[in-house]
């Protein structure tokens, strides 16, 4: 643990607990990850570091939560960075536009498919006028949403055909 014995507050220390939280991502640590991970949100709420930074720090955690299965948690924590985002710079912002795809994806997961289709209804028009057609967050967002579509099972002929357009 390089970030040990330095303070709380050292740049380096929460650079390191990143860098860390990365590599036990890469090397296929999730526990261990979702330790360093909490310990961070935790540490940047203390110190209280932007919120730009904060929820950075949430979506990481909420990812990790996924990862794992904990898809209540990481939905709580989607839900905050989402917002957060939006409110902090618009809904024609890509990390709000990535934050909303790791909202819906997570909203997938739980079942939640008409909460992820709505949500995707609204945000991928945006991506498209911001990004354009080929952008990775709009086309993550139409396979989201077409995802939605295909896997609920109340879904319609219709919503069939708007899956595959």
């Amino acid at each position: 643990k390089t970030y040990v014995g330095r303070p709380e507050e050292d740049r380096l220390r929460r650079l390191a607990m990143g860098v860390l939280g990365t590599g036990l991502s890469l090397a296929n640590r999730p526990e261990e990850e979702l330790s360093v991970k909490e310990a961070e949100l935790a540490m940047v709420r203390r110190l209280g570091a932007s919120e730009e930074e904060l929820l950075a720090t949430q979506g990481n955690l909420a990812n990790t939560y996924a990862f794992l299965g904990r898809f209540e948690q990481a939905l709580d924590m989607n839900q905050e960075s989402y917002l957060g985002y939006l409110k902090l710079h618009g809904e024609e912002n890509v990390y709000t536009l990535r934050a909303a795809n790791n909202l819906a994806d997570v909203l997938l997961s739980l079942q939640r498919f008409e909460e992820a289709r709505s949500l995707m209804r609204k945000a991928t028009p945006v991506a498209r006028r911001v990004f354009g057609q080929s952008h990775d967050v709009t086309f993550t967002m139409k396979k989201i949403h077409a995802e939605a579509l295909y896997h609920d099972p109340g879904a319609t002929h219709d919503d069939l055909r708007e899956a595959v357009t």
